[in-house]
């Protein structure tokens, strides 16, 4: 059976497990602009074991999702006591990028704040995304352009873990990501301006890219080709393999945070690589 297709027959089995997730904590919901898309969830641990702080944003094509949609994803990062900002963004087609862009730094400027304001130590900061979210969040940590323009100040920032990102725009995408991208952008953008290996400067983050070569979706090669422009730069990376059974795009992208470290090699890297910063 074909990657792809393993992907589209995985929905299932993801969402009815979605369904059986229980909500521990109720996070507080916070506005940073106008638009009912530009929002995130902040949740605070029943016990924090660390001052680490994880701003994650979403996956879904850039045209889906939502954070309370991922509230399973905050469930977990807090289960395991860290305190996480899950951040939305306006979604395409409606919204054209750099829209998207432009929420997602937006929102960690607005998050950072109200943790101050909150009395939150926010000097460890993990920028985390998945998918879409591993396209954007990876543009906010290693573009120099992107953080002057926004004003985003990246000093924070102790390590970025991206799941199965589209960082670069290969010829030999699939036609699923063709077609998401043609969403996303204008007929005459630039597309370079929006690619995170074309975009990627040198600076102090470590990265570790968790990516799938049975993914469906993604290739394998976008991580590689990230990797290796950051090994050119001087910036510190891990590649990471999927080794589980559950290897498809949507599985190990979010699915794997309705499993348990002991169930899944994958979250256990995730956390362990957190731990370890």
């Amino acid at each position: 059976m074909n990657d792809y297709l393993r992907e589209s027959l995985s929905y299932f089995g993801l969402y009815k497990k979605m369904l059986s997730v229980k909500h521990k904590i109720l996070p507080e919901s916070v506005s940073f602009g106008p638009d009912k898309e530009q929002y995130f969830l902040y949740y605070e641990p029943k016990e924090v074991v660390s001052e680490k702080i994880i701003y994650w944003v979403h996956g879904g094509g850039w045209n889906a999702g939502n954070p309370k949609y991922f509230d399973y994803v905050g469930q977990s990062i807090a289960d395991e006591g860290y305190r996480m900002i899950s951040g939305g963004y306006r979604l395409s087609p409606r919204n054209k990028f750099p829209i998207q862009i432009d929420d997602v730094c937006s929102c960690y400027n607005a998050a950072l704040n109200y943790l101050l304001n909150r009395g939150v130590d926010t000097s460890q900061i993990i920028v985390v995304g998945p998918s879409a979210g591993a396209h954007l969040t990876s543009i906010l940590c290693y573009s120099e352009r992107v953080q002057k323009e926004y004003c985003v100040d990246i000093s924070p920032v102790i390590g970025f873990i991206g799941f199965g990102g589209p960082y670069s725009f290969r010829k030999d995408q699939s036609k699923t990501v063709k077609i998401l991208l043609n969403q996303l952008f204008t007929k005459k953008y630039d597309r370079r301006q929006a690619e995170p290996v074309s975009l990627m400067c040198k600076n102090h983050i470590p990265m570790l890219l968790i990516q799938s070569r049975h993914d469906g979706l993604i290739q394998y090669e976008c991580a590689q080709d990230f990797a290796a422009r950051a090994e050119e730069l001087g910036n510190t990376f891990e590649l990471y393999s999927v080794e589980d059974r559950k290897n498809t795009h949507s599985w190990y992208t979010a699915g794997l945070f309705l499993e348990t470290r002991q169930e899944n090699k994958t979250l256990d890297k995730f956390f362990t690589w957190i731990e370890e910063r």
